[in-house]
Protein backbone atom coordinates (compact mmCIF):
# COMPACT_ATOMS: atom_id res chain seq x y z
CA UNK A 1 0.00 0.00 0.00
CA UNK A 2 1.46 3.39 -0.54
CA UNK A 3 1.18 5.58 1.77
CA UNK A 4 0.11 8.99 -0.14
CA UNK A 5 -2.79 7.15 -2.14
CA UNK A 6 -4.07 6.32 1.09
CA UNK A 7 -3.75 9.01 2.61
CA UNK A 8 -5.43 11.23 -0.01
CA UNK A 9 -8.16 8.74 -0.48
CA UNK A 10 -8.92 8.62 3.26
CA UNK A 11 -8.85 12.46 3.25
CA UNK A 12 -11.42 13.07 0.05
CA UNK A 13 -13.78 9.99 1.61
CA UNK A 14 -13.88 11.93 4.68
CA UNK A 15 -14.56 15.28 2.97
CA UNK A 16 -17.42 13.71 0.55
CA UNK A 17 -19.21 12.49 4.02
CA UNK A 18 -19.35 15.66 5.25
CA UNK A 19 -16.96 15.50 7.74
CA UNK A 20 -14.97 18.97 8.47
CA UNK A 21 -12.04 19.13 5.84
CA UNK A 22 -9.67 20.58 8.92
CA UNK A 23 -10.79 16.94 10.61
CA UNK A 24 -10.76 15.09 7.15
CA UNK A 25 -7.08 16.39 6.14
CA UNK A 26 -5.54 15.91 10.33
CA UNK A 27 -6.99 11.94 9.85
CA UNK A 28 -5.50 11.79 6.33
CA UNK A 29 -2.29 13.05 7.17
CA UNK A 30 -2.36 10.62 10.25
CA UNK A 31 -2.87 7.56 8.40
CA UNK A 32 -0.64 8.62 5.62
CA UNK A 33 2.08 9.03 8.42
CA UNK A 34 1.31 5.64 10.39
CA UNK A 35 1.12 3.78 6.66
CA UNK A 36 5.13 5.64 5.82
CA UNK A 37 6.57 4.43 8.78
CA UNK A 38 6.92 7.65 10.32
CA UNK A 39 5.72 6.43 13.68
CA UNK A 40 2.92 8.03 15.61
CA UNK A 41 5.03 10.79 17.26
CA UNK A 42 6.47 11.79 14.39
CA UNK A 43 3.43 11.86 12.61
CA UNK A 44 2.31 14.26 14.89
CA UNK A 45 5.39 16.52 15.34
CA UNK A 46 5.68 16.88 11.16
CA UNK A 47 2.25 17.53 11.00
CA UNK A 48 2.03 20.57 13.66
CA UNK A 49 5.79 21.74 12.07
CA UNK A 50 4.14 22.00 8.65
CA UNK A 51 1.22 24.01 9.95
CA UNK A 52 3.39 27.39 10.13
CA UNK A 53 3.36 27.27 5.44
CA UNK A 54 0.02 28.55 5.18
CA UNK A 55 -0.16 30.94 8.55
CA UNK A 56 0.75 34.11 6.22
CA UNK A 57 -2.20 33.13 3.58
CA UNK A 58 -4.50 32.20 6.31
CA UNK A 59 -3.70 35.82 7.97
CA UNK A 60 -4.36 37.58 5.10
CA UNK A 61 -7.97 35.31 4.67
CA UNK A 62 -8.90 36.99 8.40
CA UNK A 63 -7.87 40.49 6.94
CA UNK A 64 -9.81 40.14 3.41
CA UNK A 65 -12.47 38.81 5.48
CA UNK A 66 -12.91 41.89 8.13
CA UNK A 67 -12.42 44.26 4.82
CA UNK A 68 -15.47 42.63 2.90
CA UNK A 69 -17.45 43.33 6.02
CA UNK A 70 -16.44 46.54 6.21
CA UNK A 71 -17.17 47.27 2.66
CA UNK A 72 -20.71 45.77 2.84
CA UNK A 73 -21.35 48.17 5.71
CA UNK A 74 -21.02 51.47 3.49
CA UNK A 75 -23.91 50.59 1.44
CA UNK A 76 -21.77 49.38 -1.94
CA UNK A 77 -23.74 46.32 -2.24
CA UNK A 78 -26.91 47.73 -1.76
CA UNK A 79 -25.93 50.10 -4.95
CA UNK A 80 -25.10 47.49 -6.72
CA UNK A 81 -28.28 45.09 -6.27
CA UNK A 82 -30.11 48.58 -6.94
CA UNK A 83 -28.94 49.21 -9.88
CA UNK A 84 -28.97 45.77 -11.25
CA UNK A 85 -33.01 45.26 -10.41
CA UNK A 86 -32.85 48.73 -12.24
CA UNK A 87 -31.68 46.52 -15.37
CA UNK A 88 -32.89 43.48 -15.26
CA UNK A 89 -36.04 44.25 -13.61
CA UNK A 90 -39.00 42.96 -11.66
CA UNK A 91 -41.61 41.32 -14.19
CA UNK A 92 -39.44 38.57 -14.70
CA UNK A 93 -38.21 39.15 -18.44
CA UNK A 94 -36.34 36.12 -18.89
CA UNK A 95 -34.49 38.24 -22.15
CA UNK A 96 -33.22 40.92 -19.65
CA UNK A 97 -31.97 38.03 -16.92
CA UNK A 98 -30.24 36.01 -19.63
CA UNK A 99 -28.40 39.24 -21.04
CA UNK A 100 -27.73 39.65 -16.33
CA UNK A 101 -26.26 36.71 -16.13
CA UNK A 102 -24.10 36.12 -19.08
CA UNK A 103 -22.47 40.12 -18.60
CA UNK A 104 -22.14 38.79 -14.58
CA UNK A 105 -20.30 35.13 -15.99
CA UNK A 106 -18.47 36.91 -18.64
CA UNK A 107 -17.27 39.50 -16.30
CA UNK A 108 -16.24 37.77 -13.48
CA UNK A 109 -14.13 35.03 -16.09
CA UNK A 110 -12.53 38.12 -17.01
CA UNK A 111 -11.99 39.27 -13.91
CA UNK A 112 -10.31 36.40 -12.59
CA UNK A 113 -8.46 35.73 -15.74
CA UNK A 114 -6.77 39.16 -14.85
CA UNK A 115 -5.82 38.10 -11.44
CA UNK A 116 -3.97 35.60 -12.90
CA UNK A 117 -1.63 37.46 -15.81
CA UNK A 118 -3.09 40.91 -16.25
CA UNK A 119 -3.04 42.50 -13.02
CA UNK A 120 -1.32 39.17 -10.90
CA UNK A 121 -3.62 39.78 -7.43
CA UNK A 122 -4.66 35.88 -7.54
CA UNK A 123 -7.60 35.43 -5.05
CA UNK A 124 -7.14 38.88 -3.35
CA UNK A 125 -10.70 40.44 -5.84
CA UNK A 126 -12.98 37.28 -4.53
CA UNK A 127 -13.45 38.32 -0.89
CA UNK A 128 -14.00 41.70 -1.99
CA UNK A 129 -15.84 41.30 -5.60
CA UNK A 130 -18.06 38.64 -4.97
CA UNK A 131 -20.03 38.48 -1.11
CA UNK A 132 -21.60 41.99 -2.33
CA UNK A 133 -23.31 40.46 -5.21
CA UNK A 134 -24.75 37.98 -4.10
CA UNK A 135 -28.09 39.69 -3.74
CA UNK A 136 -27.93 40.31 -7.10
CA UNK A 137 -27.25 36.29 -8.34
CA UNK A 138 -30.10 35.14 -6.08
CA UNK A 139 -32.40 37.93 -8.11
CA UNK A 140 -31.42 36.07 -11.11
CA UNK A 141 -31.78 32.40 -10.04
CA UNK A 142 -27.50 32.06 -10.93
CA UNK A 143 -26.49 28.37 -9.36
CA UNK A 144 -23.84 29.83 -7.69
CA UNK A 145 -22.18 26.28 -8.63
CA UNK A 146 -21.89 27.65 -11.85
CA UNK A 147 -20.00 31.05 -10.38
CA UNK A 148 -17.78 28.80 -8.84
CA UNK A 149 -16.76 27.08 -11.93
CA UNK A 150 -16.16 30.28 -14.00
CA UNK A 151 -13.84 31.31 -11.03
CA UNK A 152 -12.05 28.27 -10.89
CA UNK A 153 -11.37 28.34 -14.28
CA UNK A 154 -10.18 32.23 -14.33
CA UNK A 155 -7.72 31.11 -11.39
CA UNK A 156 -6.54 27.73 -13.38
CA UNK A 157 -6.64 27.91 -17.24
CA UNK A 158 -4.43 31.60 -17.31
CA UNK A 159 -1.40 30.57 -15.44
CA UNK A 160 -0.80 27.35 -17.05
CA UNK A 161 -0.88 28.39 -20.54
CA UNK A 162 -0.08 32.00 -20.84
CA UNK A 163 3.38 33.04 -20.06
CA UNK A 164 2.52 36.35 -17.86
CA UNK A 165 1.73 37.01 -13.99
CA UNK A 166 1.60 34.29 -12.41
CA UNK A 167 1.83 31.80 -15.53
CA UNK A 168 5.50 32.74 -15.67
CA UNK A 169 6.04 31.73 -12.77
CA UNK A 170 4.13 28.72 -13.29
CA UNK A 171 6.17 28.34 -16.28
CA UNK A 172 9.59 29.42 -15.37
CA UNK A 173 9.13 26.35 -12.41
CA UNK A 174 8.37 23.97 -14.86
CA UNK A 175 11.48 24.73 -17.07
CA UNK A 176 13.88 25.03 -14.04
CA UNK A 177 12.90 21.68 -12.66
CA UNK A 178 13.04 20.00 -15.58
CA UNK A 179 16.20 21.47 -16.81
CA UNK A 180 17.91 20.39 -13.07
CA UNK A 181 16.47 16.89 -14.19
CA UNK A 182 18.48 16.56 -17.51
CA UNK A 183 15.76 18.04 -20.01
CA UNK A 184 16.40 21.81 -20.89
CA UNK A 185 13.09 23.33 -22.82
CA UNK A 186 12.60 26.88 -24.03
CA UNK A 187 10.02 28.81 -22.53
CA UNK A 188 8.39 29.53 -25.43
CA UNK A 189 7.56 25.59 -25.69
CA UNK A 190 5.17 25.63 -22.43
CA UNK A 191 2.23 27.49 -24.06
CA UNK A 192 2.62 25.05 -27.42
CA UNK A 193 2.39 21.97 -25.00
CA UNK A 194 -0.26 23.60 -22.74
CA UNK A 195 -2.66 24.41 -25.62
CA UNK A 196 -5.11 21.18 -25.63
CA UNK A 197 -5.31 20.74 -22.10
CA UNK A 198 -6.41 24.63 -21.87
CA UNK A 199 -8.86 23.38 -24.46
CA UNK A 200 -9.69 20.90 -21.82
CA UNK A 201 -10.58 22.91 -19.17
CA UNK A 202 -12.48 25.80 -21.94
CA UNK A 203 -14.59 22.44 -22.78
CA UNK A 204 -15.31 22.21 -18.76
CA UNK A 205 -16.51 25.56 -18.64
CA UNK A 206 -18.88 25.82 -21.38
CA UNK A 207 -20.43 22.34 -20.11
CA UNK A 208 -20.89 23.61 -16.65
CA UNK A 209 -22.13 27.01 -17.64
CA UNK A 210 -24.62 25.89 -20.48
CA UNK A 211 -25.57 21.87 -19.99
CA UNK A 212 -25.18 21.35 -15.91
CA UNK A 213 -25.68 24.59 -14.21
CA UNK A 214 -27.97 26.04 -16.59
CA UNK A 215 -31.43 26.15 -14.11
CA UNK A 216 -32.49 28.63 -11.61
CA UNK A 217 -31.36 27.94 -8.22
CA UNK A 218 -33.27 29.35 -5.62
CA UNK A 219 -31.32 30.84 -2.65
CA UNK A 220 -32.68 33.07 0.35
CA UNK A 221 -31.89 36.70 0.89
CA UNK A 222 -29.38 36.36 3.76
CA UNK A 223 -27.13 38.80 5.03
CA UNK A 224 -23.34 39.06 4.70
CA UNK A 225 -22.47 37.07 8.26
CA UNK A 226 -21.71 40.09 10.40
CA UNK A 227 -23.63 42.77 8.52
CA UNK A 228 -27.18 43.11 9.61
CA UNK A 229 -29.86 44.90 7.25
CA UNK A 230 -30.10 48.48 6.92
CA UNK A 231 -27.39 48.79 10.09
CA UNK A 232 -26.31 51.96 8.55
CA UNK A 233 -27.69 54.88 6.30
CA UNK A 234 -25.18 54.93 3.43
CA UNK A 235 -24.57 58.02 1.69
CA UNK A 236 -22.83 58.67 -1.41
CA UNK A 237 -19.50 59.47 0.17
CA UNK A 238 -19.58 56.19 2.24
CA UNK A 239 -20.32 54.16 -1.21
CA UNK A 240 -17.47 56.21 -3.04
CA UNK A 241 -14.88 55.54 -0.09
CA UNK A 242 -15.51 51.41 -0.52
CA UNK A 243 -14.79 52.17 -4.42
CA UNK A 244 -11.65 53.82 -3.63
CA UNK A 245 -10.74 51.53 -0.54
CA UNK A 246 -11.23 48.26 -3.42
CA UNK A 247 -9.43 50.25 -5.65
CA UNK A 248 -6.39 51.13 -2.97
CA UNK A 249 -6.50 47.34 -1.85
CA UNK A 250 -5.89 46.12 -5.59
CA UNK A 251 -2.77 48.68 -6.15
CA UNK A 252 -1.00 48.10 -2.85
CA UNK A 253 -1.04 44.33 -3.16
CA UNK A 254 0.29 44.41 -6.38
CA UNK A 255 2.95 46.64 -5.27
CA UNK A 256 3.62 44.91 -2.23
CA UNK A 257 2.87 41.61 -3.14
CA UNK A 258 1.56 41.24 0.22
CA UNK A 259 -2.57 40.53 0.70
CA UNK A 260 -1.72 41.29 4.57
CA UNK A 261 -0.93 44.77 3.37
CA UNK A 262 -3.60 45.18 1.05
CA UNK A 263 -6.26 44.31 3.02
CA UNK A 264 -4.95 46.93 6.19
CA UNK A 265 -5.00 49.24 3.44
CA UNK A 266 -8.02 49.20 2.29
CA UNK A 267 -9.55 49.31 6.05
CA UNK A 268 -7.35 52.40 6.57
CA UNK A 269 -9.28 54.37 3.92
CA UNK A 270 -12.85 53.27 5.06
CA UNK A 271 -11.35 54.49 8.61
CA UNK A 272 -9.69 57.91 7.79
CA UNK A 273 -12.76 58.66 5.07
CA UNK A 274 -14.99 57.79 8.31
CA UNK A 275 -16.81 55.34 6.40
CA UNK A 276 -15.97 52.68 9.08
CA UNK A 277 -15.98 53.93 12.41
CA UNK A 278 -13.54 53.82 14.62
CA UNK A 279 -15.73 52.18 17.50
CA UNK A 280 -17.02 49.83 15.00
CA UNK A 281 -13.27 48.38 14.04
CA UNK A 282 -12.87 45.82 16.56
CA UNK A 283 -16.21 44.56 15.52
CA UNK A 284 -16.04 44.21 12.02
CA UNK A 285 -12.25 42.64 12.35
CA UNK A 286 -13.96 39.81 14.64
CA UNK A 287 -16.99 39.40 12.42
CA UNK A 288 -14.81 39.21 9.07
CA UNK A 289 -12.15 36.68 11.08
CA UNK A 290 -15.28 34.76 11.47
CA UNK A 291 -16.17 34.43 8.14
CA UNK A 292 -13.14 33.59 6.60
CA UNK A 293 -12.20 31.12 9.95
CA UNK A 294 -12.71 28.04 7.68
CA UNK A 295 -10.69 29.07 4.99
CA UNK A 296 -7.83 29.60 7.03
CA UNK A 297 -8.09 26.23 9.33
CA UNK A 298 -8.52 24.59 6.36
CA UNK A 299 -5.17 26.14 4.75
CA UNK A 300 -3.41 25.67 7.75
CA UNK A 301 -4.39 21.72 8.08
CA UNK A 302 -3.12 21.09 4.24
CA UNK A 303 0.34 22.58 4.84
CA UNK A 304 0.22 19.93 7.82
CA UNK A 305 -0.98 17.33 5.57
CA UNK A 306 1.32 18.20 2.71
CA UNK A 307 4.20 18.05 5.13
CA UNK A 308 3.56 14.64 6.24
CA UNK A 309 3.18 13.52 3.04
CA UNK A 310 6.64 14.51 1.48
CA UNK A 311 7.94 13.45 4.92
CA UNK A 312 6.59 9.56 4.05
CA UNK A 313 9.07 9.25 0.80
CA UNK A 314 6.05 7.91 -0.18
CA UNK A 315 5.34 10.23 -3.69
CA UNK A 316 9.12 8.42 -5.32
CA UNK A 317 8.07 5.22 -4.17
CA UNK A 318 4.75 5.79 -6.13
CA UNK A 319 6.27 6.49 -9.10
CA UNK A 320 8.93 3.73 -9.10
CA UNK A 321 5.80 1.17 -8.45
CA UNK A 322 4.32 2.81 -11.74
CA UNK A 323 7.06 2.56 -14.09
CA UNK A 324 7.44 -1.01 -13.11
CA UNK A 325 3.48 -1.23 -14.36
CA UNK A 326 3.62 0.07 -17.31
CA UNK A 327 6.47 -1.22 -19.47
CA UNK A 328 7.46 0.64 -22.67
CA UNK A 329 3.39 0.97 -22.82
CA UNK A 330 3.18 4.85 -23.45
CA UNK A 331 -0.59 4.88 -23.83
CA UNK A 332 -0.05 3.51 -19.87
CA UNK A 333 2.64 5.51 -18.78
CA UNK A 334 0.94 8.70 -19.34
CA UNK A 335 -1.79 7.59 -17.65
CA UNK A 336 -0.18 6.99 -14.50
CA UNK A 337 1.63 9.97 -14.68
CA UNK A 338 -1.40 12.04 -14.82
CA UNK A 339 -3.02 9.89 -12.20
CA UNK A 340 -0.15 10.32 -10.27
CA UNK A 341 -0.34 14.25 -9.99
CA UNK A 342 -3.60 14.17 -9.61
CA UNK A 343 -3.24 12.13 -6.37
CA UNK A 344 0.03 14.58 -5.10
CA UNK A 345 -1.61 17.66 -5.98
CA UNK A 346 -4.66 16.65 -4.61
CA UNK A 347 -3.12 15.96 -1.42
CA UNK A 348 -0.50 18.93 -1.68
CA UNK A 349 -3.79 21.43 -2.95
CA UNK A 350 -1.23 23.46 -4.98
CA UNK A 351 0.40 22.86 -8.76
CA UNK A 352 2.93 25.37 -8.37
CA UNK A 353 4.66 23.11 -5.06
CA UNK A 354 3.81 19.94 -6.81
CA UNK A 355 5.87 20.60 -9.93
CA UNK A 356 9.34 20.47 -8.70
CA UNK A 357 8.30 16.61 -6.89
CA UNK A 358 6.52 15.43 -10.17
CA UNK A 359 9.24 16.78 -12.44
CA UNK A 360 12.05 15.07 -10.29
CA UNK A 361 10.46 11.82 -11.00
CA UNK A 362 7.95 12.50 -14.35
CA UNK A 363 11.57 13.64 -16.51
CA UNK A 364 13.65 10.26 -15.97
CA UNK A 365 10.28 8.44 -16.34
CA UNK A 366 9.16 10.05 -19.87
CA UNK A 367 12.38 10.20 -21.46
CA UNK A 368 13.00 6.21 -20.70
CA UNK A 369 8.80 5.92 -22.41
CA UNK A 370 10.14 7.25 -25.71
CA UNK A 371 8.26 10.92 -24.89
CA UNK A 372 9.15 13.87 -26.81
CA UNK A 373 9.88 17.13 -24.86
CA UNK A 374 6.90 18.61 -25.51
CA UNK A 375 4.93 15.61 -24.46
CA UNK A 376 6.77 15.49 -21.34
CA UNK A 377 6.20 19.52 -20.82
CA UNK A 378 2.03 17.97 -21.26
CA UNK A 379 2.45 15.43 -18.86
CA UNK A 380 4.30 17.57 -16.23
CA UNK A 381 1.87 20.96 -16.88
CA UNK A 382 -0.97 18.79 -16.66
CA UNK A 383 -0.16 16.78 -13.81
CA UNK A 384 0.69 19.68 -11.48
CA UNK A 385 -2.72 21.40 -12.95
CA UNK A 386 -4.72 18.34 -12.19
CA UNK A 387 -6.33 18.71 -8.19
CA UNK A 388 -5.56 22.06 -8.29
CA UNK A 389 -9.38 22.17 -9.21
CA UNK A 390 -11.08 19.71 -6.85
CA UNK A 391 -9.09 20.00 -4.34
CA UNK A 392 -10.56 20.75 -0.94
CA UNK A 393 -7.19 22.68 0.18
CA UNK A 394 -6.62 24.29 -2.76
CA UNK A 395 -6.86 28.08 -2.99
CA UNK A 396 -8.59 27.94 -6.34
CA UNK A 397 -11.66 26.29 -4.47
CA UNK A 398 -11.45 28.03 -1.08
CA UNK A 399 -10.97 31.36 -3.27
CA UNK A 400 -14.56 30.95 -4.47
CA UNK A 401 -15.87 29.44 -1.60
CA UNK A 402 -14.94 32.07 0.93
CA UNK A 403 -16.73 34.93 -1.59
CA UNK A 404 -19.70 32.72 -2.53
CA UNK A 405 -20.33 31.24 1.19
CA UNK A 406 -20.29 34.79 2.85
CA UNK A 407 -24.02 34.34 3.62
CA UNK A 408 -23.57 30.64 4.97
CA UNK A 409 -25.29 29.17 1.69
CA UNK A 410 -22.50 27.37 -0.16
CA UNK A 411 -20.74 24.34 0.95
CA UNK A 412 -16.94 23.88 -0.15
CA UNK A 413 -17.60 20.32 -1.01
CA UNK A 414 -20.37 19.79 -2.63
CA UNK A 415 -20.90 22.85 -4.14
CA UNK A 416 -17.34 24.18 -5.09
CA UNK A 417 -14.65 20.98 -4.89
CA UNK A 418 -16.88 18.29 -6.28
CA UNK A 419 -18.63 20.55 -9.42
CA UNK A 420 -14.88 21.79 -10.22
CA UNK A 421 -13.48 18.50 -10.29
CA UNK A 422 -15.46 17.12 -12.53
CA UNK A 423 -16.02 19.98 -15.00
CA UNK A 424 -11.97 20.60 -14.88
CA UNK A 425 -10.06 17.43 -13.70
CA UNK A 426 -11.78 15.11 -16.30
CA UNK A 427 -11.45 16.84 -19.26
CA UNK A 428 -7.69 18.23 -18.67
CA UNK A 429 -7.08 14.94 -17.82
CA UNK A 430 -8.42 13.39 -21.02
CA UNK A 431 -6.88 16.12 -22.79
CA UNK A 432 -3.53 16.06 -21.08
CA UNK A 433 -3.17 12.08 -21.99
CA UNK A 434 -4.34 13.38 -25.80
CA UNK A 435 -2.05 16.33 -25.83
CA UNK A 436 0.94 13.49 -24.55
CA UNK A 437 0.33 11.32 -27.41
CA UNK A 438 0.45 13.52 -30.17
CA UNK A 439 3.13 15.83 -29.42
Amino acid sequence: MNAVLIAVLVMLILSLVRVHVVIALAIGALVGGLLGGLGFDQTVDVFTGGLGGSATVALSYALLGAFAVAIARTGLPDVMVNWVIKLVGRNEDSRKKALSKALIFFLLALVSCFSQNVVPIHIAFIPILIPPILKILNELGVDRRAIATVLTFGLTAPYIFLPYGFGLIFHEIVADNMAENGLVIVLSDIPKAMALPTLGLVAGLLIAIFITYRKSRQYEDRNIVGVQANQHQFTKWSVGSAVISIIATLVVQQLSESMIIAALAGLVVLLVSGSLQWKEADGVVTEGMKMMAFISFVMLAASGFAAVIRETGHVELLVTQASTIVGESQAAAALLMLVIGLFITMGIGSSFATIPIIATLFVPLGLAAGFSPLAIIALIGTAGALGDAGAPASDSTLGPTAGLNADGQHNHIWDTCVPTFLHFNIPLFLFGWLASMIL
